[in-house]
C-alpha cells in the first residue's frame, strides 16, 4: 500500500485532516474520522461516478454505512441556484437526516455545490471532499469556501462551511484530461507565487516530470499547496485580512470568466491570465522585479496555460471587477506581488497604472 500523508487544517473545533496518497477512494470510509455516522448520501456527475462511485461506495459500505448516490449536471456552467435547488430536493426526498454525511466527490463545481448544501439543509449537516481534479485537490476543496455562480460574478452566492475532512486520491488524475490537469496546475504555481519561493522553485525544475504526471512529483507538488493554503485558512478562516492572498489572479481571472461566459475558459485558465496581468501590475505598484515576472510567465506557460487575457474593453474590465468580493468600501483590493513568495493586499493602485496593464 502506497504512503499515505496527512495534515490538519488548525481552526480549533472545525480542524480537519487532509489525506493524500493513492488508492484511497476504497479507504475513505477509515479516513472519514469518529464517530461515524449511518448514512453517506454522494454527490456526483455521471462522468465521475462511472469511475469512482463504485470504489467509493464499497468503501463506504465497508465500513458500516448505508449509501444513495446524487447525480448533477457537469460544467462551471450549471454551477447555479436550479442545481443547487435540485440538491436540495434530492436530500428531501431521500430523506436526509441533519447527521447524514454529504460527500463530494468531483471537481470544484460539485465540491462548491454540494458544501453549500451542507451548509443550509437543515441548518447544517457535516460534509467530506473527495475531489477528483487537480485544481480541487489544491484549492477549492481546502478552506471551506462554498458558492454558486450569479450572471453578474462568479462564486458570489455562498457560505463559509468547513468539511470534515479531505481525501485526496491521486490516482484519480490519471483520467483527467490534459486541460483539465493543466488547469489545476495554475492554482499549484499560485501557491509558490504568493506564500514559498522555495516551492515555486521547485515548480520551475520540475515542470518536465509534473507535465508527465511522476507519481513521486505529483504528490508533492499536491501536499505543499494544500500545506501552503492550511496554513493560510488556519491564519484567517473567514477572508478578513492575510486569506485574500489566496486570491491572487482571481480579481482578473473571475472577470474573464464572466465575460467570456462560465466555462468557455477553465477556472484555472483565467486564473493563470489573471496572475500575469497581477504580475504586470505588480511591477508597476509594488516594484516587482521585471526578472521575476517572466519567471512567473514562463512557468505559468510551461504548464501549458495561457499567459495573456482575451480582448476586453476598459470599461467591461472595471465593471466586473467592481463585483469582486474583496471590494471594501467601494475600493478595489489588488493581490499583487512585492517578490515571488510574497504577495500583498494593495488598496491604493493609481488608476493610470491599472488601465495601462488592462490596455495591454
Amino acid at each position: 500500500m502506497s504512503t499515505t500523508r496527512t495534515l490538519d487544517v488548525a481552526l480549533g473545533e472545525r480542524s480537519y485532516p487532509i489525506h493524500v496518497g493513492t488508492g484511497l477512494m476504497s479507504r475513505a470510509g477509515d479516513l472519514l474520522g469518529v464517530p461515524l455516522p449511518r448514512r453517506a448520501i454522494i454527490v456526483t456527475n455521471a462522468m465521475v461516478a462511472a469511475h469512482y462511485a463504485a470504489p467509493l461506495r464499497a468503501g463506504l459500505t465497508a465500513a458500516g454505512l448505508g449509501v444513495d448516490i446524487v447525480l448533477i449536471p457537469d460544467g462551471e456552467t450549471h454551477k447555479n441556484w436550479a442545481t443547487l435547488n435540485d440538491v436540495l430536493t434530492r436530500l428531501l426526498e431521500l430523506k436526509a437526516e441533519r447527521s447524514s454525511l454529504l460527500i463530494a466527490l468531483g471537481g470544484g463545481v460539485v465540491g462548491d455545490i454540494t458544501g453549500f448544501a451542507a451548509s443550509i439543509y437543515q441548518r447544517g449537516m457535516p460534509f467530506v471532499q473527495i475531489p477528483t481534479t487537480l485544481l480541487a485537490q489544491v484549492d477549492s476543496s481546502v478552506g471551506g469556501k462554498t458558492a454558486v455562480n450569479h450572471p453578474l460574478g462568479k462564486n458570489m452566492i455562498g457560505s463559509f462551511w468547513q468539511p470534515r475532512a479531505v481525501v485526496i486520491d491521486t490516482s484519480c488524475l490519471a483520467t483527467l484530461p490534459a486541460r483539465e490537469f493543466a488547469a489545476g496546475m495554475a492554482e499549484v504555481i499560485k501557491h509558490g507565487a504568493i506564500r514559498d519561493a522555495n516551492f515555486f522553485d521547485w515548480l520551475a525544475g520540475n515542470g518536465d516530470s509534473l507535465q508527465a504526471q511522476q507519481p513521486e512529483a505529483l504528490a508533492h507538488a499536491i501536499f505543499e499547496s494544500c500545506r501552503i493554503k492550511a496554513a493560510v485558512v488556519a491564519a484567517d478562516e473567514r477572508e478578513t485580512g492575510e486569506r485574500a492572498v489566496l486570491n491572487y489572479g482571481h480579481t482578473f481571472g473571475h472577470a474573464i470568466e464572466t465575460a467570456a461566459g462560465y466555462g468557455s475558459w477553465l477556472h484555472g485558465e483565467a486564473v493563470a491570465a489573471g496572475m500575469i496581468v497581477a504580475a504586470r501590475l505588480s511591477e508597476r505598484v509594488c516594484g516587482l522585479a521585471r526578472s521575476d515576472a517572466e519567471r512567473l510567465v514562463e512557468v505559468v506557460a510551461a504548464a501549458g496555460l495561457p499567459v495573456t487575457p482575451p480582448r476586453i474593453a476598459l470599461p467591461r474590465w472595471l465593471e466586473l471587477m467592481g463585483r469582486d468580493k474583496k471590494v471594501e468600501s467601494g475600493t478595489m483590493r489588488f493581490v499583487l506581488l512585492e517578490r515571488l513568495g510574497h504577495a500583498v493586499v494593495r488598496s491604493d493602485v493609481p488608476e493610470r497604472e491599472l488601465a495601462a496593464v488592462l490596455a495591454g
